[in-house]
């Protein structure tokens, strides 16, 4: 088949990428974002070894490694000091592996900069309301009631609020406050673990390193507090000094990054759905990304699995004959994954995230425990470095090399 004109709804990890990569292909590529200037939203995330996979394929990985924050593993503790998670990458058997924490602005730079680089062609201000197939091809409609060009195929990388589909299904209870705050090297936080804090699963207080912005003054932490949807309105009412007591409560050790906190603008709530589209393609259409499948944070896998996706379509574009084998080969090489840590996810976001008692009871009584004995120390840490599953095989991608990402 020959070079397609592709539309790209969405500007986030999942669009860039893919529009990257069906650039190489000699594909045409227009993304359209709905901000004036394109930009993230949010604050933290973790790469792991399945996204920077991707980001390495891309020649980006040493980029985003260098702006962001090595991390070794994942630890937690219960309110009473007994840690109750703890998993090391070195538990992976991957050689020298470990995560990046990374802002998502800096994520966002890199791959927009390698975007404006190949010189693809990024519509802003266009706010997108649907679309349309006549036999031309697709038509994205606009708020503001123009249409885009047509299009051979469209590509729905716009994440969770995606106008096609329902924003509200499968809308969860618990979202967060994200905040980031410079650190100095004095301070008591371990720069290379993301660590939690937990009373029973009714709060949780996060921080993970994220490396130093380009233009920033120096190396980040996001801090995360969890809060209920239907608590939004009354924290927002209360004063700022009651939230920060009960952090404080919580982890004492937080108070050097409360002080960092003046006003409540610093702190962006984020909501959160746990949702799957069935079907993932339609005619002449494809999502990927968030817009595919939605989740809890808890996995820290949202980035990874977009990049996943857009290199799934990437190579389903390079080898399917017709554009719906092509749609079909890049749902079926990660469907299996995606199933999967949508269940996992699923299963995993209660012990953290919930009102009941039995939850974090079943977490620090037995799962905790049984999580220091091999073979289960391997699947925790295969669970969290989105390697359960085996994902990258399939899209003849590999772990990327570590040795080389730590040099400078």
């Amino acid at each position: 088949m020959d070079a397609l004109n592709i539309a790209i709804a969405g500007c986030g990890p999942a669009g860039l990428a893919a529009a990257l990569l069906l650039d190489a292909q000699g594909h045409q590529i227009t993304i359209y974002d709905q901000f004036a200037d394109p930009s993230p939203v949010g604050s933290g995330l973790m790469l792991q070894p399945t996204g920077m996979a991707v980001l390495e394929e891309l020649g980006l990985a040493h980029e985003v490694a260098r702006r962001g924050a090595r991390v070794d593993g994942l630890y937690g503790e219960e309110e009473h000091g007994k840690a109750v998670l703890d998993a090391p990458y070195s538990k992976l058997g991957l050689r020298g592996a470990f995560g990046i924490g990374i802002h998502r602005a800096s994520l966002f730079d890199v791959l927009y900069e390698a975007a404006k680089a190949r010189s693809i062609t990024i519509v802003s201000g266009q706010e997108i309301t649907g679309s349309v197939i006549d036999s031309d091809g697709r038509r994205l409609n606009f708020a503001d009631g123009t249409q885009s060009p047509h299009c051979d195929l469209l590509v729905d990388a716009s994440g969770r609020q995606t106008v096609f589909d329902d924003p509200d299904r499968g809308a969860l209870e618990f979202g967060a406050l994200w905040t980031n705050i410079p650190v100095e090297s004095s301070d008591p936080f371990n720069s290379h673990m993301l660590e939690q804090r937990y009373r029973r699963a009714r709060q949780m207080v996060g921080v993970l390193p994220i490396g130093s912005r380009n233009g920033g003054v120096g190396p980040e932490v996001a801090m995360f507090w969890s809060l209920k949807r239907s608590q939004l309105r009354d924290w927002k009412d209360a004063p700022l000094d009651n939230w920060k007591d009960e952090v404080r409560s919580l982890w004492p050790e937080t108070e050097v990054l409360l002080e960092r906190i003046t006003s409540r603008d610093q702190l962006t709530f984020a909501s959160y759905a746990h949702r799957t589209l069935q079907p993932s393609t339609a005619e002449r259409m494809i999502a990927i990304g968030d817009a595919w499948h939605s989740a809890s944070p808890q996995l820290g896998q949202g980035a990874n699995m977009a990049l996943l996706d857009a290199w799934s379509l990437a190579r389903g574009m390079a080898e399917g004959r017709t554009l719906r084998e092509k749609l079909r080969l890049a749902v079926s090489w990660r469907s299996d994954h995606v199933w999967l840590y949508q269940w996992v996810t699923a299963l995993f976001t209660p012990l953290y995230q919930s009102d009941t008692t039995w939850h974090p009871a079943l977490r620090d009584s037995l799962l905790y425990p049984v999580s220091k004995v091999w073979p289960a120390s391997k699947i925790q840490a295969q669970l969290m470095s989105g390697l359960f599953g085996f994902p990258l095989a399939p899209l003849g991608l590999r772990p990327p090399d570590y040795s080389a990402l730590c040099e400078d």
